[in-house]
């Protein structure tokens, strides 16, 4: 008798990330209720499964969902605003003042549904997010049906959204209370950063991540400028003073981590923290290089993050998985550096890890949730395939991705995004927000 399933997926390659350096050809993945049953011989699977649901995927590569650990998703709106200036005259000059005039709800709602649309669009199928009124984030994540983990986000200073440390904790507590029971939806800890948070505040999230088991994402060692500052204002490092103030630990994801000597990356390996890489910020922005290999060779857990569209300007994990090799390679003068099965390692189960759902998401094993993406690898474009990971690494796109699954739920079909909203809805909501931005 053959077992009723929802859904069989029939691949060319499955790659499930885990076991690490593992390609399954001519394998198919069944789905129940949203989870993964079972991995196994197309041939096994059509006799020993029934499903309500076939989908052929003959020249394609089925691959976990993709993490974008580092994220500010309503940013999206400010695509392109600000190019071509360093972090801080970037921020000053034009971000802050923009937030500070038009951040609103409902800025944060239309840009978060814009970002989650582009990153389905692109495999993407959990999102780490950072900004401001998250209550609206979460409301457009959930509406998008993506899976994300939003940021209770802290600054010293007030902004539209929060008046002090206090209101920014509260509110965003709140809304963590309101969406507790959404199976998408997580919440973290988001500190801004060194420069912008004090001690005080970093005392009360380090407290409160501890006593709800929470993640910490914090931008820290992004810039040159900001440990030299740090270092002038508190006399040590600032990973060391998150150190003293009891931040490190398994639960802490450091952003960007660009500028890191020995004792940072000791610091980083003894407590067991990830970091978001963002190979291709941190390029646009000037910032500089994150030791990636290093960061390997300490067995410290690495996931890839886009950052913000103001900053990047797309939110493409391919495009970091790319990055991220390329870069590492050129940097050591040596090619065997971030081989392809690892940079999609850190694309997938390394984001995962860093936000505590490494037993959820992240490999297409059984038992976890069925967040899934097919990327094609037909047509001249993509031929000869020799190896399906060295293609999606080097060679593929997000052009090329054709299905995306979250939950089990089909959310990008035949290359078009299945959202409740049209394309030409969210073509007019984003004119009306660039008209306001550049008045």
């Amino acid at each position: 008798m053959s077992e009723p399933v929802d859904q069989l997926i029939h691949a060319r390659w499955v790659i499930p990330v885990s076991p690490a350096d593992t390609v399954f050809e001519h394998y198919s993945v069944a789905i129940r209720a949203g989870a993964i049953v079972d991995v196994l011989p197309q041939s096994e699977a059509r006799s020993r499964y029934r499903p309500a649901e076939e989908v052929e995927l003959g020249e394609h590569a089925l691959i976990p969902g993709l993490v974008n650990l580092h994220a500010h998703a309503a940013m999206n709106l400010m695509r392109g605003m600000g190019d071509d200036l360093p972090l801080m005259r970037w921020l000053q000059e034009t971000i802050w003042p923009a937030e500070s005039k038009h951040v609103s709800p409902g800025f944060v709602h239309d840009g978060t549904l814009l970002a989650a649309r582009e990153m389905l669009r692109g495999g993407i199928t959990t999102c780490n997010d950072m900004y401001f009124y998250p209550e609206a984030a979460a409301k457009a994540f959930d509406e998008a049906g993506m899976r994300a983990v939003v940021g209770i986000i802290m600054l010293d200073f007030p902004t539209p959204y929060a008046s002090d440390p206090d209101d920014y904790l509260r509110k965003g507590l709140r809304t963590r209370d309101q969406w507790r029971d959404a199976p998408l939806l997580g919440f973290s800890v988001a500190p801004h950063a060194p420069y912008t948070v004090s001690d005080t505040s970093f005392e009360r999230v380090a407290s409160l991540a501890a006593e709800l088991d929470l993640p910490v994402h914090i931008h820290v060692h992004e810039t040159a400028t900001e440990i030299s500052d740090g270092m002038a204002a508190h006399g040590v490092r600032p990973l060391a003073r998150l150190e003293r103030l009891g931040l490190l630990g398994p639960n802490l994801i450091a952003v960007h981590a660009v500028h890191l000597d020995d004792t940072d990356l000791a610091r980083l390996a003894h407590h067991g923290c990830s970091v978001a890489h963002c190979p291709t910020s941190n390029m646009k922005l000037g910032s500089g290089i994150a030791p990636l290999s290093s960061l390997v060779k300490r067995g410290i857990n690495v996931g890839l993050g886009s950052d913000g569209a103001a900053s990047n300007n797309r939110l493409d994990i391919f495009q970091e998985m790319r990055h991220a090799a390329l870069l590492a390679k050129a940097v050591n003068c040596d090619a065997s550096v971030i081989p392809a099965h690892l940079a999609l390692h850190m694309a997938t189960l390394g984001g995962a890890r860093a936000l505590g759902m490494e037993s959820e998401i992240g490999s297409i094993t059984p038992g976890k949730r069925a967040d899934l993406c097919a990327v094609s690898l037909s047509g001249p474009l993509m031929q000869p395939c020799f190896d399906p990971v060295s293609h999606l690494v080097y060679v593929c796109g997000r052009d090329q991705v054709s299905h995306v699954w979250v939950d089990g739920t089909l959310r990008v079909k035949d290359g078009t995004t299945l959202l409740r909203i049209s394309d030409k809805e969210l073509l007019e909501i984003t004119t009306v927000w660039q008209t306001k931005l550049v008045n």
